[in-house]
This record gives C-alpha cells, sequence and structure tokens, in this order.
C-alpha cells in the first residue's frame, strides 16, 4: 500500500487493525527474545522484564504481555534520557539507563534504548528493561537498609554502551568489575541488545510495507481510540472523591514505626486524579519509591485492569500511551511516594501494589462488579547468595507468588503473583543443580483457611529454602500486619509471616519482620515463608452449598467452620449437604443484624488462637509448633466514643499479632496432613470503612461544584455543602448486597458530630451496582435528617 502524502489523515479501518495486529506482535516477539536469550533465572524464568516501541514524544506505541511495571515506566526511562543525551542521538547508538531520579522504576532495572532511523530520520525507539541480579549494591541481590541512592549500586542515565555502531568498551570493562553476577550481567545485556535491535529491524519493515505516514498516522489513532474507550468508561462513574487507608509495616529498620498510605480517587467528568497526599514521608532506607518510574505506573496499571480488562472489555482495546492520557497522580514531593535526591528507592514494590489495592478498594462502591477483594498487594522478593571456593559470588533473585482476593464471579486465585507482579516461579530443579539450596517444602498454606465469601479469598504460598552452605538472605516484603480486606460482607484475609531456623535446631527458629537486609546464615538454616492471603467477595451465606461441601472435602474449611460460617450442614460420612439443616443454619444466621454479621473487619487469623496468643505445645521438624488446638480466641463489641456502636475490643493488627503468635496451633500438612480446626467464634464486630466517598462535592476544573452521588444523593449533598461548607464527610461503614435488595450503614460527620444510620434499597432490576448507590443515597439522606433533627 502507497503510503499517504498526510501523516495525519484517518485510516480505513483494516488497515489500522492490520498495523495494530503488527505492533503488538514486535512488541510479544522482542519480549519473546529477550527472556529466551538471558542468562539470568530473573529474567530467563520468572521473566521480570518489559518490551515495546515508542515514538519520538516517547509514547508508548506497544508492549510486550509481561510485568506492568516495567513497560508502563519506559516512557519515564526514555523522558530521564532526554536530559542527558539532548537529542544527541545516531544510528547505531545503545544507551542503558537505571537512574531512580532520572525517571527508572528502581537501579537494577536497567533499560537498554536504540534510536529507530527510518531514511535517516528519528522516526521512534524500540526499549526494553529488565531487573538484574546485582549492580553492585551494599549488599548481594537487593537491599533495603541503606543511607542513600548512591548505596543501590552502579548508575547509568543515558549512557551509551554503542555510540554510532561502536562498541564502548571501557563502559563494559567498567561493568564487569563492579558487580557480584558480573557474567550474568553482561550476557544479559546482551540480551537486551538482541531484543531491542530486533524492534529496531520490525519497525523499518513495517514502515517499508506500509509506508512511513501511515505508520505514524496509525500510531495517533490508535493511542487516541485507547485513549476515548478509557475516557467513556471514566465518565461512568459518578463524580466524587473516594478514599481507602492503610499502612505498611515499617521502613526495614525501624521496627513497630507503621507507615500510612493515604489514597483518594477523585474521577472528575472523563479524568481520574489518584492522589497519594498524605502517606509518609519519605524514610531514611531504601523504602521509597521512584515518582515517575513506579508511583505514577502503579496508578496506571490500577486504573487500566479496572476499566480496560482485556477479558472482561466486549472490544479489544490496544495497550498504548491512550491508557495512560486521562490519569493524573498527585504525591507531595518528600513523601514516600515522591522522595527528594538522594534519598534511597531500591526497595519499592510493596507500597506500589498497596496503591493498587487501595485504589480497588477505594472504588468498591461505586465498582462493585469490577473490583476484587484485598489481595496479597505485596511481593516477597528474597535474595540468596554466598561465595564459592573460588572466591567468586553466587546470587539467586526468587519471587515468591502471592495471592487474590474474591472477584466478582470467582473465588481469588491461590499462590499466584498479584496486581503488578506478572512473574513466574522458579523451578524448583533449576535451584537444585546450580546452587547450593534445596527447598524443603512448596505449597498451600495450611496454619490458616481461606477467607470466608462468596467467593473465597485465595490462599498464599508457603516455601521453605534451606541453604547448604553459609551466605547472606536479604528479603523485601511487607503486609505481616495489614492484612488484605474483604468486601461487600466477605472476610478478611491473612497476613505473611516468616521464620528463620536451623534443621538440627528447629525449636530455636525465630520470627522474622517482612523485610531485613544481609542477614548471614549458616549451613542447614531455612527460610520459612508464608505469604498473606486474600480477603473473601461477598455474604459467605451467599456462597454455594455444594462448593461450601466441595471446600471442605477438599480440606479447605471444616464441617464446622461450614456451619458457622456459612451455614451449611455437611454430612461427612455421607460426603452430603444436609440441604433442610442447612436451610434453618442459614436462616438463623442471616436473622443477625446486618451490623453483628462476620463480614469484612472479622481477622481471619490462622484457624485457632488462643485469648492471650500464646502458642501451644512443641516444636515439630518442620520448625513449627503443634499440639492440642486453644480455646478460640473472644473479642467483644463495646460501644465507641466516636459513635460507631460495636467495634471490636481489639484492633485488627492486634488481633493478628495474637493470632500469629498462635499459629503452631493447627498441625502442619507435613505433620500428618490434619485438617484445620474450626474458625474461632467471636460476637461480631461491624465491618470497617471499606472505602469512604466524599458524597460532598467534586470541584471541576473551572472551580464550580459538581455533587456527587445519584439523583437522590444530589440534593441532600447541595443541602449538606450549603450548611457546612467542606467540613463533612459521608462514609460507607458496612454493607450487605441480597439478590434483591441491598442494605447500608453509613456514618455522617458534620461540625464535630456524627450520626449513624442503616438503609435498604433495591436495584430496581439494574444489578447489585444500583442497589448499593440507591441504598447509600437513602443512608445518606436518612443521616442528614437525623443530624438536623439534633437540637
Amino acid at each position: 500500500m502507497a503510503s499517504s502524502n498526510s501523516s495525519s489523515r484517518e485510516l480505513d479501518p483494516i488497515t489500522l487493525q492490520v498495523i495494530s495486529g503488527a505492533l503488538d506482535t514486535i512488541a510479544e516477539e522482542m519480549g519473546h527474545v529477550l527472556y529466551r536469550m538471558s542468562f539470568s533465572s530473573i529474567i530467563r524464568e520468572s521473566q521480570d522484564l518489559g518490551a515495546g516501541l515508542f515514538d519520538t514524544e516517547y509514547n508508548t506505541l506497544c508492549e510486550s504481555e509481561s510485568t506492568p511495571l516495567h513497560i508502563g515506566s519506559l516512557p519515564g526511562y526514555l523522558e530521564g534520557i532526554e536530559k542527558v543525551v539532548k537529542g544527541d542521538w545516531a544510528d547505531g547508538d545503545v544507551v542503558i539507563h537505571n537512574h531512580p531520579y532520572y525517571g527508572s522504576s528502581h537501579s537494577p532495572d536497567i533499560a537498554v534504548v536504540i534510536p529507530i532511523f527510518y531514511r535517516d530520520e528519528l522516526v521512534g525507539y524500540s526499549a526494553n528493561t529488565a531487573h538484574h541480579l546485582d549492580i553492585g549494591a551494599a549488599t548481594p541481590g537487593l537491599i533495603i537498609d541503606i543511607p542513600d541512592v548512591y548505596a543501590e549500586g552502579m548508575l547509568f542515565a543515558g549512557t551509551k554502551l554503542y555510540e554510532a555502531g561502536r562498541r564502548n568498551e571501557a563502559m563494559w570493562d567498567y561493568i564487569r568489575n563492579n558487580s557480584r553476577a558480573s557474567r550474568q550481567l553482561l550476557d544479559d545485556l546482551d540480551a537486551q541488545i538482541a531484543s531491542a535491535r530486533l524492534g529496531v529491524r520490525r519497525y523499518v519493515e513495517l514502515m517499508d510495507r506500509f509506508g512511513h505516514d501511515d505508520v505514524l498516522a496509525a500510531t495517533r489513532q490508535l493511542m487516541d481510540y485507547t485513549e476515548r474507550v478509557l475516557r467513556q468508561r471514566i465518565a461512568a462513574i459518578p463524580d466524587g472523591e473516594y478514599r481507602a487507608e492503610g499502612f505498611l509495616d515499617d521502613d526495614g529498620r525501624n521496627r513497630d514505626v507503621r507507615l500510612p498510605i493515604k489514597v483518594c480517587v477523585r474521577i472528575e467528568g472523563d479524568g481520574i486524579v489518584v492522589d497519594l497526599t498524605g502517606s509518609s514521608d519519605q524514610v531514611e532506607t531504601g523504602f521509597n519509591v521512584p515518582f515517575e518510574g513506579s508511583t505514577k505506573v502503579a496508578c496506571f496499571c490500577a486504573i487500566r485492569s479496572l476499566l480496560l480488562d482485556a477479558e472482561t472489555s466486549e472490544i479489544k482495546v490496544p495497550s498504548n500511551q491512550g491508557s495512560f492520557r486521562p490519569i493524573h497522580v498527585i504525591a507531595p514531593e518528600g513523601s514516600i511516594f515522591n522522595p527528594r535526591f538522594p534519598a534511597a528507592a531500591e526497595a519499592r514494590f510493596s507500597q506500589i501494589n498497596r496503591v493498587i489495592d487501595l485504589i480497588y478498594k477505594a472504588l468498591s462502591p461505586v465498582l462493585p462488579e469490577e473490583i476484587i477483594a484485598g489481595s496479597s498487594a505485596t511481593l516477597s522478593f528474597a535474595a540468596y547468595s554466598g561465595i564459592r571456593p573460588s572466591g567468586d559470588y553466587w546470587v539467586f533473585l526468587e519471587v515468591n507468588e502471592g495471592s487474590y482476593g474474591g472477584r466478582p464471579a470467582s473465588d481469588g486465585p491461590d499462590s499466584i503473583d498479584s496486581l503488578m507482579a506478572n512473574t513466574r516461579n522458579n523451578p524448583l530443579e533449576d535451584l537444585a543443580m546450580h546452587l547450593p539450596m534445596v527447598c524443603d517444602r512448596y505449597e498451600l498454606r495450611d496454619d490458616i483457611m481461606p477467607a470466608p465469601g462468596r467467593f473465597r479469598g485465595g490462599l498464599g504460598v508457603v516455601k521453605k529454602q534451606r541453604m547448604l552452605k553459609e551466605g547472606f538472605i536479604t528479603h523485601e516484603a511487607d503486609r505481616h500486619e495489614d492484612v488484605p480486606w474483604g468486601v461487600f460482607g466477605g472476610w478478611d484475609g491473612a497476613g505473611g509471616r516468616l521464620r528463620i531456623y536451623n534443621d538440627s535446631r528447629p525449636a530455636d527458629g525465630r520470627d522474622m519482620p517482612a523485610k531485613f537486609s544481609g542477614l548471614r546464615v549458616a549451613p542447614g538454616d531455612v527460610m520459612a515463608f508464608y505469604g498473606p492471603s486474600g480477603g473473601g467477595y461477598g455474604d459467605p451465606l451467599e456462597r454455594p452449598a455444594e462448593k461450601v461441601l466441595e471446600d471442605v472435602l477438599d480440606g479447605f474449611f471444616t464441617a464446622e467452620a461450614a456451619r458457622s460460617t456459612f451455614g451449611v450442614v455437611v454430612d461427612l460420612d455421607a460426603e452430603r449437604v444436609d440441604e433442610t439443616a442447612t436451610e434453618a443454619a442459614r436462616r438463623e444466621l442471616r436473622a443477625r443484624p446486618a451490623e453483628q454479621r462476620v463480614g469484612a473487619g472479622t481477622d481471619l487469623g490462622p484457624v485457632a488462637a488462643t485469648a492471650d496468643g500464646a502458642a501451644a505445645a512443641a516444636a515439630t521438624p518442620g520448625g513449627e509448633a503443634r499440639g492440642r488446638a486453644p480455646a478460640p480466641l473472644r473479642a467483644s463489641a463495646p460501644a465507641r466514643s466516636d459513635g460507631r456502636p460495636g467495634a471490636a475490643a481489639h484492633s485488627s493488627a492486634d488481633i493478628g499479632r495474637r493470632a500469629r503468635a498462635a499459629a503452631a496451633a493447627s498441625p502442619p500438612r507435613d505433620a500428618g496432613r490434619a485438617p484445620p480446626s474450626a474458625l474461632p467464634e467471636m460476637p461480631l464486630p461491624p465491618p470497617p470503612i471499606v472505602a469512604t466517598p466524599r458524597t460532598t462535592t467534586a470541584r471541576a476544573g473551572n472551580g464550580a461544584a459538581r455533587p456527587n452521588g445519584g439523583a437522590g444523593g444530589n440534593g441532600t449533598a447541595r443541602s449538606l455543602s450549603a450548611r457546612y461548607g467542606e467540613s463533612w464527610s459521608f462514609e460507607i461503614v458496612g454493607y450487605h448486597l441480597g439478590d434483591d435488595e441491598g442494605e447500608v450503614t453509613g456514618q455522617l460527620r458534620a461540625n464535630g458530630s456524627s450520626v449513624q444510620r442503616t438503609a435498604r434499597a433495591n436495584g430496581g432490576g439494574n444489578g447489585r451496582g444500583e442497589q448499593l448507590k440507591r441504598a447509600s443515597d437513602a443512608c445518606l439522606r436518612d443521616c442528614a435528617a437525623a443530624l438536623e433533627a439534633r437540637p
């Protein structure tokens, strides 16, 4: 096809689709070449990489199906490179870049960028990133407790490995002499260069086939199309502010100092603002997040996954820069999500996963059919290392799987990378063949039960890695304290835990924090990792009885838990459901007031817990304790001074700590595969604030106020704003959605006073989202009327 004279003309749909398919294929081929040619297992097996093509304005034209953080960060890399290269590109240049304050995701993710010239004109860039084993940092492989960015290792800012096709041997020697794993680093860089060169060749071939102007016109049309589709879907969400918050365990040095994360999602017409104001100040370790290369990309990923999901979308939407344009991200400079130079910012993955998780949580009231319950939303990244008799280092990076929360139509997947991670596990055979390590155990957690719900939460993994030689371990993770949240009546999940012990002295083991640096270990030392488990989605009483029976037979729940939690009575001898008894049990559980039902906000913890959190009995060879299950934890539900009735006597963190301390009360599967005990029975606290959508006003660009909520809530919101200005808020503190009717408990605060009411509404035949919206509007009206009636 001959090229047009104007690159701005509209292409016909068939040509546009063919070029779109070709771009996708180029990105996939680039990613395939990169992981097939790489030498280190983190790229070759785990596929911790991303690849794609970009135009001269650094817009993403196509991206490989790999880890979202890698491909979404590359525009930031290119903008950072431009600050150094300043347009000085030549055909045959090869640039590497990893500087966290020049747009990179974090320093171990090195990008390779090659300019694309077509008939002597610069038309774009072929680029990829990959995580490297070791870049000469303070500790092998991973780094957490370091003073500044210079301790992260080699920093490259627009550094040319090839200049106009000529190899820079001095730079290659510099890299070789400054890494503990230099062989893998150099070979992996060669693989990245081969991948990027392939992208250059394929893009030139595409222009040869369709013409320079038509290819550029197609890329612009495709980006505009993606942007248009995303804006349409954003516009369907009610305008307003939607809030959620959580916390991180610590910064890797200052233990028991929790770091708040606060997320406000503002829907303004067809645009979204994600505001992280109020989150923790930057910390003195490497537990900060590069703003351009990681914070922004996490927010892009969250919105894309909600509104442009490839599996649920009725139309195919190309993955390109158009999906970033409607999203604006705010993080104050000096905060953990936008640190000031030269703060270290290497250990950033758990924080950005939590941002995605909290964006889902914030939007749950208005996107009930799209969001999922809380996921593990962290990354267990372990660096094992040691020194061979030859004096050379060996380094192994391992990504342990997480878990998803329950979903609108299915259970949360067990033991799988979640949210921004898309890496694969490393085969144990590969580990044993090449490194002085052995995996003693690798399976689903059995010290807890999955979080109950209409769709249960996924279970995390338990993995025990044993060192055969003296070495070092660094571990980067989080979420031992702030457990994954349940939604729409689903129960909360469970936090992670970590233990180090020697296989010859398991009773002398010690519990470890989620993150630690450069721990020296001896031969026979074992790191036992237990991944966080996702929250449940929906009321457990809505879970099909036959599905509960399958869960019991599969060992996920006991018969006692099936009765007390799901209202399902199981005849174990006959392996069937007692339908009459089940109907009566569910009727009895449903008769309880909504605010007293077990649901979101009940800390699942392990399968049995003592009143004071003490563990039971003696240690097993596996390093855990076992013995007779103690009495269940019982939490009272006193009234609260803030007006919320029936809150639990213990915070979820307190209960979680007690529960983890008692995890040994359940025998592990490798001690006879004993089934879990019944879940503890306790007085039932109300669900926590699952999201705090401001039903006040969202400001339009011209400063005019636009009330949030449906038609029924608009007048009330305007009235409240007229009376109280901005000094009021309305929060959903609990809700339940049934087949025909939804119920919302909300709390209205204004001028230091607060009222709480519960309201019901049906969906008018328009689904559960409309149920929730109508019930929320009715609840706001009831709360406002009660507040007005006060003297």
